[in-house]
């Protein structure tokens, strides 16, 4: 894509197409059905939509990859206890689906499995549904979560991240 369109194309998106995508309604249900997930395995799980790229990583030419990993670390989901952190990040003017996973889930879960649950995400996306995509994919990392880190009873299980998806 022709670097003047692609920054045209960020910059015209900002937080307010965030949020049409996701109102305040959803987010309650997103940050509700994380919290509930979590009950269910040792991991922890973040959301983060952002409606376009940062000027810095458009002038040089950075990828929607580039920003997940860059805020799996800003936003510490890499600092779980046992690894198991995952980031859901939603790139709006490039309608990007990245996934990240830390390195204790990560190398148990083959990469086609995360690039099939990205791709059920942008089916909904592309039909303007992204509370449901999101959900799906929520559940689908529970799911991959539960089988390799189960939660025992009575174990502690401390929430080590916000579970409030967030916009940008």
């Amino acid at each position: 894509m022709n670097r003047w369109l692609r920054l045209l194309k960020h910059r015209w998106l900002d937080e307010s197409d965030a949020r049409r995508a996701l109102d305040s309604a959803a987010l309650a249900r997103l940050q509700a059905r994380v919290a509930a997930s979590e009950r269910l395995h040792s991991g922890e799980l973040r959301i983060a939509v952002e409606a376009g790229l940062p000027l810095s990583y458009l002038w040089r030419g950075a990828t929607a990859r580039d920003r997940a990993v860059t805020l799996f670390g800003k936003l510490r989901v890499w600092d779980t206890e046992l690894n198991n952190g995952v980031l859901i990040y939603l790139l709006l003017a490039e309608h990007r689906i990245e996934i990240v996973a830390d390195r204790g889930l990560s190398k148990q879960v083959d990469p086609a499995l995360w690039e099939q649950i990205a791709q059920r995400m942008g089916t909904a996306f592309k039909a303007g549904r992204f509370e449901d995509g999101l959900s799906q994919a929520i559940d689908a990392v529970c799911t991959l979560l539960q089988q390799h880190f189960p939660q025992t009873a009575g174990a502690d299980n401390p929430n080590e991240l916000p579970d409030q998806p967030m916009l940008m």
